[in-house]
C-alpha cells in the first residue's frame, strides 16, 4: 500500500507542476496581444479556461486594472496543494513502506 500511495502522491505531484507550467506559459502568450490563433493555443485554452472561469466567478477582483492575476492564485493555490496536502500524503506513504 505504502508504495502505491508514493507512486500516486509522485505522479499527482508532477501533474501539479506540469499544470502550473500551462498556466503560466498561458498567461505569458495572453500578456503578447494578439498572436495567431494555432492548434497549440487552442489546447492551452481549453486546459486552462475552466479553471480560469472558476476563479474569475468566484473571485471577481482577480482583474486589478485590466490585469489579470488570476494566474498568480492559481499557481499558489497549486502550489499550497502540493506543499500541505501531496507532501503530507508523501510522508504518510513513506511511513507506511518503513513499517513493511
Amino acid at each position: 500500500m505504502g508504495r502505491f500511495l508514493n507512486a500516486l502522491v509522485q505522479v499527482i505531484s508532477v501533474a501539479i507542476y506540469v499544470y502550473s507550467v500551462i498556466i503560466l506559459i498561458r498567461a505569458v502568450i495572453s500578456w503578447m496581444g494578439n498572436i495567431p490563433t494555432n492548434n497549440l493555443i487552442i489546447l492551452l485554452r481549453r486546459i486552462t479556461d475552466p479553471v480560469f472561469r472558476f476563479v474569475h466567478r468566484h473571485l471577481p477582483f482577480t482583474i486589478i486594472g485590466g490585469i489579470d492575476i488570476s494566474p498568480i492564485i492559481i499557481v499558489m493555490v497549486l502550489y499550497l496543494i502540493n506543499t500541505v496536502i501531496i507532501s503530507t500524503l508523501g510522508d504518510y506513504a513513506r511511513q507506511l513502506m518503513m513499517r513493511g
